[in-house]
């Protein structure tokens, strides 16, 4: 276990960010399932833009690996294409 103060708070922070990061992952994974199941173009249309920000966001964070963000985006929107 960690002796010095600064160290406990660092294992305390750690443990925040990884939850948060944890709950946003997931809440993007739920996002692309949902976009990915929907039958209607109007409905993917709109959706689209924002689970593709979500998965911007999650680059920018270093949640995710951009090049699977860019591979995410890019089979989502040819899926809202083909609708």
């Amino acid at each position: 276990m960690a002796n010095h103060q600064s160290a406990k708070k660092r294992v305390r922070s750690n443990a925040v960010k990884a939850l948060r990061n944890k709950y946003q992952h997931k809440t993007t994974r739920n996002a692309v399932r949902k976009l990915r199941a929907t039958k209607d173009k109007k409905e993917a249309e709109t959706l689209f833009p924002s689970v593709s920000g979500m998965l911007d966001k999650l680059v920018k964070k270093n949640i995710i690996h951009k090049n699977k963000a860019a591979n995410l985006k890019s089979s989502l929107a040819l899926h809202v294409n083909k609708l």
